[in-house]
């Protein structure tokens, strides 16, 4: 999000060593209208909690000074010392916990470090929407008590919950995968869990959350390609069945109080100018209830990269017209006066803007008085770090961590056969590798080495150097390898491989990595288990392939506990349960598909094989939704409908002339809710967890997926229990499909509902 050529280190460096000695002495929060100070401002009508929002919002923007009110739009808002307004900085993050990323946040000696979740990208392979909500929870409650001691804000700018449609992507482990349903499942949940108040007002905010990047966001630098120059060509098509779905559900659904706009253009139009999408969609269609916000710089970069205005003040004005609120930049507090005395944006247009602001500000409690009276008021260091939010983090990474490939059911390994465990590889023994990008300081960590090392005897080499590899330390590796009793390798890549600003032009293992696992695999007298910690898939087919390779695990970024986690699904103290959220993609897939096509989905003309599972036609590593067990389940059928009837009015012209599909429009939705039950087994003696998944096969119409996700569900089966799960599925919403245009349709004829090896047959007619 900050730009490296907008500050140099060591100017980074500089502010950080004096905000750190600044905020280990303070400890007392940020707020407006401290009336126990200043008894005068109780008379304000902004700071009488008992008056409605709109009323105290617009009492405050009327005693404003145009100077004053530009203050306010951008990221470091200024103060107004004659009304009881502190500065307050917007600017803090917490995509898997609180971050020191962002000025509004710090760490001192009175918090030293906050529970450090897996990135993302794991978390979502748990498919478990009761997690994203438990750990946001976690997190809103842990910020909250470092806001309190004066170490955070009260606005944070999360989560990414972009598509991860590139396999290249850097910052596709910020996100919950390549699936727009599990994407807008994500975001709702984790919204949920970091704004719900605990007082269950709807009107009132835990922490103000964001949904970014708005939209089509998902390409940082490849090839001189890089973010703020590109311009995402788009379909009506992809925009609103791949894109676009994630945020209208984080909006609608998860009533989040912030969306961010990219640096990006979408189809010509820098998003952060578009008044169609932030104005029209965001604001009007899905009727935001809080305000739009730029990423880091992005009006800067439409003027200054893309050029897509003449002068400074037009670019102000266009991003306030488009529907802007906040800058996260200096742009409009530098440019917005000039655009107003040109007449190019009214001064309403900003009130407009700050109306938004603060009334987000509001619903979070600043403007209510001493925060440490108020509901999170008890909230401290005591709240940060406790034995059960770190159980938390350790229990997320382990229903992430996907098994791939078990033969011989190698693993589980057993503790008490294993006298010596050889362990290898650049992350075996990392710390920072494990909580990825957007991190914060973790409460403590445990490598995978330590978590091993805790159950039996370990040997370690690391292999290479780092991940890079480029000289393999083969000779020490082998020989460990062949002594042992088991060998675990632990490879993969770090913020040097993917990360912000940071694509992959490849998606071969680093260096010299192929090159090590094989040879120890070749060594090794018994079982191989290769681990990979990775935000995106690699082409291990290799591995895959190998016989020698008896087991492979996907760990992500696993977090703060993440070797912990490791060690428990290695040695059966945890069952394996995550799926993956991502196809992998043989090497071949990217030396013919640019990573700037921004096309979902195959075209044949030219070769074009299409994106992510829903309509990538080619060759796969591993598929989306992979994932193995130390159980085997069986689905069974109960109940499903297998016919719908969609009504529509009795001169409608399809009953005149055949038609393959027809509007997903009210009339036509009514009655369109089926019920879905199925019975599932767990065969197996021990516990373990299980995610059912719905998808579904529309008919040929409209290029449509070639299958598409339904709905999910993740269940805990005891050895031999069996369980009915029971979806309830929205015809017009599940099953219909966007066309050309970007118009919903219901598609008439057969679908095939897909469950496991399960299939049963929906006529959809009129």
């Amino acid at each position: 999000m900050n730009r490296a050529r907008k500050f140099s280190v060591l100017v980074y460096i500089t502010l950080f060593c004096l905000c750190w000695r600044r905020v280990s002495a303070q400890s007392s929060p940020v707020f407006a209208c401290d009336v126990a100070s200043n008894p005068s401002l109780g008379s304000l009508g902004f700071c009488n909690s008992s008056l409605g929002l709109d009323l105290r919002v617009a009492d405050l923007v009327k005693r404003l000074t145009l100077q004053e009110k530009i203050g306010f739009l951008v990221n470091s808002a200024g103060s107004v010392s004659r009304i009881g307004i502190p500065k307050y900085e917007w600017w803090s993050e917490a995509l898997h916990g609180v971050s020191y990323v962002g000025p509004g946040t710090h760490f001192s000696s009175l918090i030293p470090g906050a529970t450090s979740f897996p990135q993302v990208i794991l978390t979502a392979a748990s498919f478990n929407t009761s997690l994203f909500e438990a750990i946001g929870r976690v997190v809103s409650t842990e910020a909250r008590a470092m806001y309190n001691v004066g170490l955070a804000g009260l606005t944070f700018w999360s989560p990414n919950i972009n598509i991860f449609r590139d396999p290249r992507w850097g910052r596709g482990q910020e996100t919950p995968g390549e699936d727009p349903l599990l994407a807008s499942k994500y975001a709702t949940g984790y919204v949920k869990g970091l704004q719900k108040s605990d007082d269950s007002d709807p009107n009132r905010l835990k922490v103000a959350a964001c949904c970014k990047h708005y939209t089509a966001y998902d390409l940082d630098n490849w090839k001189g390609i890089d973010r703020y120059h590109f311009n995402a060509v788009v379909t009506k098509q992809d925009m609103d069945d791949t894109f676009q779905p994630p945020f209208k559900s984080c909006v609608i659904d998860g009533n989040v109080a912030s969306v961010m706009c990219s640096y990006n253009q979408v189809n010509g139009k820098p998003t952060c100018a578009d008044p169609d999408l932030l104005a029209g969609v965001i604001r009007g269609q899905w009727n935001l209830n809080g305000y739009i916000v730029s990423d880091c710089d992005s009006v800067d970069v439409f003027y200054n990269s893309q050029h897509y205005t003449k002068t400074p003040e037009e670019a102000a004005a266009k991003a306030i017209l488009a529907g802007l609120d906040l800058n996260c930049g200096s742009f409009l507090g530098q440019h917005t006066e000039a655009a107003v005395r040109a007449e190019l944006v009214n001064e309403s247009a900003i009130d407009k803007a700050l109306y938004n602001n603060f009334a987000t500000l509001m619903r979070l409690g600043f403007f209510d008085g001493d925060p440490r009276k108020q509901l999170y008021g008890k909230l401290g260091p005591k709240d940060v770090c406790t034995p059960e939010n770190q159980e938390l983090a350790r229990e997320a990474a382990r229903q992430g961590i996907v098994l791939l490939k078990n033969t011989a059911e190698s693993l589980p390994l057993s503790a008490t056969a294993i006298k010596n465990l050889a362990v290898i590889g650049p992350n075996a023994n990392v710390t920072k590798t494990m909580i990825g990008n957007y991190e914060g300081t973790p409460c403590k960590y445990t490598t995978p080495l330590q978590g091993l090392a805790a159950l039996v005897s370990t040997t370690y080499q690391p292999g290479c150097s780092n991940v890079q590899c480029s000289t393999a330390q083969v000779d020490e590796a082998t020989k460990i390898a062949a002594l042992a009793d088991a060998t675990v390798l632990v490879m993969g890549a770090d913020q040097s491989i993917e990360a912000e600003s940071r694509d992959r032009t490849d998606l071969l293992l680093p260096g010299q990595q192929q090159l090590l696992i094989t040879q120890v695999a070749k060594a090794a007298k018994g079982a191989v288990i290769l681990i990979i910690m990775s935000g995106g898939g690699f082409d291990i087919s290799f591995a895959k392939n190998d016989d020698k390779i008896t087991s492979i695990l996907w760990v992500g970024y696993p977090g703060e506990a993440g070797g912990a986690a490791i060690a428990d699904v290695c040695f059966g103290l945890y069952n394996p349960s995550g799926r993956l959220p991502m196809t992998w993609y043989p090497q071949s897939y990217v030396e013919k598909v640019p990573m700037s096509n921004m096309n979902m989905r195959p075209d044949a003309s030219n070769g074009y094989p299409g994106r992510t599972y829903r309509f990538y036609t080619g060759e796969k590593v591993y598929s989306f939704g992979d994932g193995l067990s130390y159980s085997n389940f069986n689905h069974q059928l109960v109940k499903a409908p297998k016919q719908l009837y969609v009504a529509l009015e009795e001169s409608h012209i399809c009953y005149s002339s055949k038609c393959k599909s027809v509007d997903a429009v009210e009339q036509s939705c009514q009655n369109l809710n089926i019920k879905i039950h199925l019975r599932i087994k767990n065969n197996a003696s021990i516990s373990g967890s299980h995610t059912v998944f719905v998808f579904s096969t529309s008919p040929n119409v409209h290029n449509s997926a070639q299958k598409h996700l339904l709905a999910f569900e993740k269940v805990v089966l005891k050895g031999q229990e069996e369980a009915v799960v029971k979806f309830k599925i929205d015809g017009c919403k599940d099953l219909s499909v966007v066309d050309e245009n970007g118009n919903r349709k219901i598609a008439l004829g057969d679908h095939v509902l897909h469950v496991g090896s399960l299939k049963h047959l929906l006529n959809v007619r009129i």
